[in-house]
């Protein structure tokens, strides 16, 4: 096996501990770590909850003595600075491990390529950029966040054939089957963020929490709820408002606002010329919050208008075999030519139970991490 096809195999082990993570680390990146020695893995591990250790750490100390000598392959470029926990770069080197293999060098100006100098200078093997699409394609929301300033803004759609989101009356539970529910629970698991609409949280009484996902290591830790109400007409006793952590997002000022400071609302005014809530705005002060991940489930009004403002970078569509005649549209946005058409490429097409599972790319992430 020559040592390119055996990187990338290593590589691809890493990059299975980093998924492991990728439901804890909020607001840090899912790092995955393996270390090998003669052909041997010694050591493997993920980044923990924020404040616990680094990947490398992890690895690091089920290697033990064997970490000496051996190679470490990172989904992500060690840190090299102080903040919860010490560098992961220092780690590495007193360690003595002989050689680093990174997929991505780490786009935090923290960082930046520090981590690999310092390797470097320590007499240590460097290589970078081995699955270098597929880590972008795992960190793709912290690289959003390090290089955009705002989360990868994923829109969740479940939707019947002829693209209905809701009978007219509002109608929507449920469209979908229980494994698509289910799929959908995992999604809620990985995001930083949920976001939502007033008409939804007045329709449905939504929660937008998790609820148990299935299959992966999740540890309890529920997004921040964040819903865009430009009015304040947030019933104080909404059940949204039973979990803490929810922000929700206005154009003006109401006299409703103490009552639902008093329920636990965070609230912000963020005014747009429209006399609405300044969505590309929302999203920048989410990114300053540490979102990395950020997942939309609304009504066809707030998916309209991300869409049409180019602000969502994947669309997930569950698609149900059914047929709902006149109901509500899943995405409400006005096009003056058919040229205009939004055109996300196909990046996934499977079944969850009865129901088809259509992730679209609208954001392509190749010019992020080197």
């Amino acid at each position: 096996m020559t040592q390119a096809v055996n990187d990338a195999a290593m590589m691809q082990r890493a990059l299975a501990q980093a998924a492991r993570g990728a439901c804890i680390t909020s607001p840090n990146p899912s790092v995955g770590c393996v270390l090998v020695r003669d052909g041997v893995i010694v050591g493997a591990g993920h980044s923990q909850q924020a404040g616990g250790p680094h990947a490398e750490v992890m690895a690091l100390r089920q290697a033990g003595d064997a970490a000496r000598g051996a190679t470490a392959y990172v989904t992500l470029e060690p840190c090299s600075h102080h903040g919860r926990t010490p560098p992961c770069a220092d780690a590495l080197v007193a360690a003595g491990v002989a050689r680093v293999v990174v997929a991505l060098t780490d786009p935090n100006p923290l960082v930046a390529g520090q981590g690999l100098a310092r390797l470097r200078a320590a007499g240590i093997d460097v290589a970078a950029g081995v699955l270098r699409d597929a880590a972008q394609a795992h960190h793709k929301g912290f690289l959003s966040r390090m290089v955009r300033g705002r989360p990868w803004t994923r829109l969740k759609l479940a939707a019947s054939l002829d693209g209905r989101i809701a009978l007219r009356d509002g109608q929507s539970q449920w469209i979908t089957g229980p494994a698509a529910r289910a799929d959908v629970q995992r999604l809620r698991a990985r995001s930083c963020a949920m976001l939502t609409g007033i008409g939804t949280v007045l329709a449905d009484d939504a929660q937008l929490t998790v609820r148990e996902p299935q299959g992966v290591l999740w540890q309890g830790r529920q997004p921040l709820r964040v819903v865009v109400d430009s009015d304040l007409r947030t019933p104080p006793g909404a059940r949204l408002l039973q979990t803490p952590g929810v922000l929700l997002v206005a154009a003006r000022d109401s006299e409703r606002r103490a009552a639902l400071e008093a329920a636990g609302a965070g609230i912000v005014l963020l005014p747009g010329a429209d006399g609405r809530v300044d969505l590309a705005a929302l999203l920048e002060l989410l990114g300053q919050r540490g979102i990395n991940e950020l997942t939309v489930e609304a009504g066809g009004t707030l998916a309209g208008a991300l869409l049409s403002r180019g602000l969502v970078d994947e669309a997930v569509l569950y698609q149900a075999p059914v047929l709902l005649g006149d109901g509500l549209p899943l995405a409400e946005f006005t096009l003056a030519s058919l040229a205009q058409r939004l055109t996300p490429r196909v990046l996934e097409r499977r079944m969850v139970g009865d129901d088809q599972r259509l992730t679209l790319r609208f954001t392509e992430i190749d010019a992020w991490g080197a």
